[in-house]
């Protein structure tokens, strides 16, 4: 397991790193918005145009490693991330900085479809039924570690410092993670052997139908409605932490959650691994994460707050692991990229439609509404899973097991 356990993680160090360039931008460009005369609307789109993006990228990038590999794709796409980020710092000066924030999002959107498909690919390959959930935990982990990294940055470095300090750490990273990863990741899904795969091929088993759909529902709720509305909602209460403002309060807050998450993502893969069961595990944080969007919905001080985003936390982290464990156990292997890819679809699909659906809806009917709404939508996705799972296997609780290539 030696090999293993090094690849996994080196793929952590990589995602991690790269990461700081996708958390950085949510603390800051909300309030920067109304400075640089970017409307509300358009503010979600530049936040939702690496998602957006990515549902048209994501199939490729799974077509392209079940096709030549993950090794290539995932370097590339961290570089890209990479120079997407630097976009940010011309965005400031730029005479239409909208433009140039939603080109760099778009662009990072391209650079992430590899890198994510990649990451999860590569942790399938290197398990198996008794630890694929433990790996796929961790390495989710990894990947969402860099964010609340970059959520805290964006938004204590531009309150101390500056806005283009934050961006340019970030982008420091982000290239660093590129070079890391040319350095150490092998090549572990194809070797030797390419498979004639169509470039817009995606996978529609119902298997992945199921587990997208999932993903579309949770991250609706936790990246597209939470992560874009914080900060407003930090600000309309007057809440702060440490005498920071707005921004720097809700990357606090924004990391926290993150925090939370990426702890539980490994302790819900490891505990789905030794119950042997995915399920279970799955419908424990779908109930967490409901509880955590209700207690959102009434939170009117920084405990109230801080309490809601640990579970909201903890209800998605959890779910994450055992999720994309689920999903490799129900995939054969030469399928798995275009699965893993599919998947990403739907999730970016969710967090893509969240802050274009939230950010206008609240100045109508408030916050609370909202997130009341948000709080329905795991209980529902828990009904699609349990039921999407017993027409494809007859139960609602499958064992796990490593599925074969035939």
């Amino acid at each position: 397991m030696n090999r293993p356990r090094s690849v996994v993680l080196a793929v952590i160090v990589s995602t991690f790193f790269v990461g700081f360039g996708g958390g950085v931008v949510f603390p800051v460009l909300p309030n920067l918005g109304s400075v640089l005369g970017i409307s509300p609307f358009l503010v979600g789109l530049i936040l939702s145009a690496n998602r957006l993006t990515r549902i048209v990228a994501n199939a490729p990038a799974g077509s392209l490693i079940d096709r030549a590999g993950t090794r290539t794709p995932f370097v590339v796409g961290l570089f890209v991330e990479g120079v997407a980020t630097t976009g940010y710092l011309v965005a400031l000066r730029a005479p239409v900085p909208e433009a140039w924030f939603l080109l760099a999002r778009v662009l990072w959107g391209v650079g992430s479809a590899l890198v994510f498909a990649t990451a999860y690919t590569i942790a399938a390959d290197v398990s198996d039924g008794d630890s694929r959930g433990t790996n796929m935990g961790v390495v989710r982990g990894g990947i969402t570690l860099g964010f609340p990294a970059g959520l805290v940055m964006g938004g204590v470095v531009s309150d101390v410092a500056s806005v283009d300090a934050a961006f340019a750490i970030a982008a420091a990273f982000a290239l660093f993670a590129s070079l890391f990863a040319y350095h150490t990741i092998p090549e572990t899904h194809v070797e030797g052997r390419r498979n004639a795969v169509k470039p817009w091929e995606i996978d529609t088993a119902p298997a992945t139908l199921t587990v997208g759909f999932v993903n579309f529902g949770l991250f609706f709720a936790y990246l597209g409605a939470l992560f874009a509305t914080l900060v407003l909602l930090v600000e309309a209460k007057g809440i702060g932490i440490w005498g920071y403002g707005p921004q720097g309060t809700s990357g606090a807050l924004m990391a926290v959650t993150v925090l939370a998450a990426s702890g539980f993502m490994l302790g819900g893969g490891k505990a789905s691994d030794e119950l042997g069961a995915r399920v279970p595990t799955l419908l424990v944080f779908l109930v967490v994460s409901f509880v955590g969007f209700g207690a959102l919905a009434v939170a009117d001080s920084l405990p109230a707050l801080v309490a809601a985003c640990v579970l909201i936390g903890a209800g998605q982290g959890g779910t994450s692991g055992p999720l994309m464990a689920l999903l490799a156990d129900l995939t054969p292997g030469d399928r798995m990229g275009r699965a893993m890819a599919t998947n990403n679809v739907f999730g970016d699909l969710g967090g893509g439609l969240g802050p274009m659906v939230s950010l206008p809806l609240i100045d109508v009917v408030g916050f609370g509404p909202v997130y009341a709404a948000c709080a329905v939508v795991p209980l529902l996705a828990g009904a699609a899973l349990l039921a999407g799972l017993y027409h494809q296997t007859g139960s609602v609780n499958p064992r796990t097991a490593t599925p074969s290539d035939d």
